[in-house]
């Protein structure tokens, strides 16, 4: 087998004079040079499938590269992540499923994905339910086994016999 270097995103000829190398969509810094939908992952809250659908909503081509893109192209895309229910993205694809607070269904992304998150924790901890329990004591939240793993960050020294 012949080990072939990889083909590398610096290789990459463009010729426009408008290219932008480094993006600001939705408080994240995006990397111009990776094909869109693949930059678009690099904010929080937005995965492959959900890029791939917000680009053909947008009709934005999925061949162009992030720095391609023009101003409006990426307000349209802007408008999409936030709205996405008002171009008929279906409720399951969204990642917010029936909000504990307005009973919607949304998307999150960016920084308001962190803050939501803290606020479900919270709750779970206020009311006392198990989970919130388990994230407070700092263990495994899923039922995963706790004896052999996980044990990192917890330190029980050993106490010498008096005597």
């Amino acid at each position: 087998r012949v080990a072939r270097p990889r083909s590398t995103m610096s290789t990459l000829v463009v010729s426009s004079a408008d290219f932008q190398h480094i993006l600001r969509v939705l408080n994240t810094n995006i990397d111009g040079r990776q094909k869109v939908m693949f930059a678009m992952t690099r904010i929080r809250g937005v995965g492959r499938r959900f890029a791939n659908v917000v680009l053909k909503k947008a009709e934005v081509s999925l061949e162009k590269r992030a720095g391609e893109l023009t101003a409006e192209e990426v307000e349209r895309i802007v408008t999409i992540i936030q709205n996405p229910r008002q171009f008929k993205i279906p409720d399951w694809f969204l990642n917010r499923k029936k909000d504990n607070k307005d009973g919607k269904f949304s998307q999150i992304c960016a920084n308001n994905l962190d803050l939501k998150m803290r606020e479900d924790l919270e709750r779970l901890k206020k009311i006392r339910a198990h989970r919130g329990l388990r994230h407070y004591w700092g263990l495994r939240v899923r039922g995963q086994h706790t004896k052999t793993t996980g044990r990192k960050g917890r330190t029980v020294g050993v106490s010498k016999k008096k005597g």
